[in-house]
């Protein structure tokens, strides 16, 4: 029985998809920028002449990259301009693997690192073609060579940029601490203290050089600027929680490689927390409360 070329197409374009959208996630830091690159990347597979591919998946990493290279080139003014801090859209890493599916392994704990806030924020100031290396070899251990062919350089010229790439994201990228259970333990102490107006209790939590990066995009409360120390981590976030609207909706989910707490009101996810802990103590807070990049949050 003949089978019908479109259908042919989709399938094998659905086989890859979980794999293309973790390369465009990666290159993006969003995913509707991500899931834009995907749906490009199928007009160009559903228009290629299929008969000359030899191999699909190499064809659609490709296809895929250079679409996310010529998206995050577009978009570096728009990043420029944002208001306050940014962070990346959070994306929820309960399954995340390059097949679609999350086995407790070496290779999970590596695929899932390459997409926490912390690495994501380093990569910005990576050139387009410095991240495209670096995601290709760390994330999905593409061999130099296929790297080469993907970006149309030559293997030396690869080896170097990812060599830069490499020591720039572990030169800048701090090392937390990704127990589930010891995260959720010190997010609850952390929202009791912080609701609970004690001071002490916060500051006995923060490391003492502690951080609170909050992304609003201009679109919510949140602080414009990085605010470092612990002391003034803590009485910002006093002052915050008291002018909390009661009885939020509170639920955990591992967002971006660690435990993160969703916080709902009316509904929708409302602001998204996740703390960074280097040897027992809390020495960054992710606050995101860009209603634009939490609507994928919310049923």
């Amino acid at each position: 029985m003949l089978t019908d070329p479109a259908t042919d197409a989709a399938e094998v374009f659905e086989a890859h998809r979980p794999l293309l959208h973790g390369v465009a996630y990666r290159m993006l830091g969003r995913v509707a920028d991500a899931e834009d690159v995907v749906q490009d990347a199928w007009l160009r597979w559903s228009d290629a002449d299929r008969t000359a591919v030899r191999e699909p998946r190499a064809y659609l990493v490709r296809i895929t990259t250079r679409l996310a290279i010529d998206r995050l080139r577009q978009v570096r003014s728009r990043r420029e301009s944002y208001v306050g801090p940014w962070l990346p859209e959070p994306l929820a890493t309960d399954v995340l693997v390059p097949g679609g599916t999350a086995p407790d392994t070496a290779e999970r704990a590596v695929f899932a690192e390459s997409v926490t806030f912390a690495v994501l924020v380093v990569m910005e100031s990576l050139s387009p073609l410095e991240r495209a290396v670096f995601v290709l070899r760390e994330a999905f251990g593409y061999p130099y060579a296929e790297i080469a062919t993907v970006l149309e350089r030559s293997e030396a010229a690869v080896r170097q940029l990812a060599g830069r790439a490499r020591r720039h994201v572990a030169d800048g990228t701090p090392r937390f601490e990704v127990d589930p259970d010891r995260q959720r333990e010190l997010t609850e102490r952390f929202l009791a203290a912080a609701t609970g107006d004690d001071l002490a209790g916060l500051l006995g939590l923060l490391a003492a050089d502690a951080r609170l990066v909050g992304d609003s995009g201009g679109k919510a409360k949140a602080p414009l600027r990085i605010i470092e120390s612990a002391d003034k981590v803590a009485r910002f976030l006093l002052g915050v929680a008291g002018g909390l609207p009661p009885a939020p909706g509170l639920a955990f989910r591992e967002l971006n490689g660690g435990l993160a707490l969703l916080i709902h009101y009316g509904g929708r996810v409302d602001t998204v927390l996740q703390l960074g802990v280097q040897d027992g103590r809390i020495q960054t807070i992710y606050l995101i409360r860009n209603p634009d990049k939490l609507a994928s949050l919310t049923p």
